[in-house]
């Protein structure tokens, strides 16, 4: 039996991703976080997590022996060659995971959440994209001010991601979340019939 319809979706940091799939997601639609699975794959006793410790230092460990996220995520913001480094250890491992996952799905569709959907590649993994869009300067806002982010990190965490430009540039569907005031929530509406809607069309 084929995989349902799969939507990736993406958005720069502080965006509106998150907020986005749990609207989907009430909406009865099956989704899978990309970093819950980064997460699984590093868990210990994982040989990923040994690897990393190998190309990385004991110190990308806590001295409980997981992996130290926030050091991590500092060490790979500031560095893309490490970044390159880690996403070759963890990369293969997500995407079999992810493949495993859509095709045991019986929805009419189901939806992949990926910060770095585009920049990891794992857009080949899912039939459309859909972009939560908002400009830098708002993302910037929403890391400083609701999140507490050092304005540095924050500059570096938008700095890591895909341009604005280039997300726009290879999406398919965008929601437009640059004004806090106007809700989502009928255009995620139109959304779900429209892609359910494809659905149907795929499965004749």
């Amino acid at each position: 039996m084929p995989r349902p319809l799969t939507i990736g979706l993406t958005g720069g940091v502080a965006s509106g991703k998150s907020f986005v799939g749990g609207e989907f997601q009430r909406l009865g639609v099956p989704l899978l976080e990309a970093d819950d699975v980064g997460r699984e794959v590093v868990a210990p006793p994982s040989p990923a997590l040994a690897e990393i410790a190998r190309e990385f230092g004991a110190d990308a460990l806590t001295a409980e022996g997981v992996l130290d996220r926030r050091r991590m995520r500092e060490r790979v913001f500031a560095d893309k060659s490490a970044l390159k480094r880690l996403e070759a250890i963890t990369h293969p491992l997500i995407r079999a995971r992810i493949r495993a996952w859509a095709s045991a799905q019986t929805a009419p569709y189901c939806i992949l959440s990926a910060a770095i959907l585009l920049e990891s590649g794992m857009d080949a993994l899912v039939d459309r994209v859909l972009l939560v869009d908002a400009p830098e300067a708002v993302q910037l806002a929403r890391l400083v001010l609701r999140d507490g982010v050092a304005e540095p990190l924050a500059l570096q965490m938008i700095a890591a991601q895909a341009s604005r430009q280039s997300r726009l540039a290879r999406a398919h569907d965008v929601l437009d979340n640059s004004d806090t005031q106007r809700p989502l929530t009928p255009a995620i509406a139109r959304l779900h019939r429209f892609y359910q809607t494809l659905a149907a069309n795929r499965s004749r």
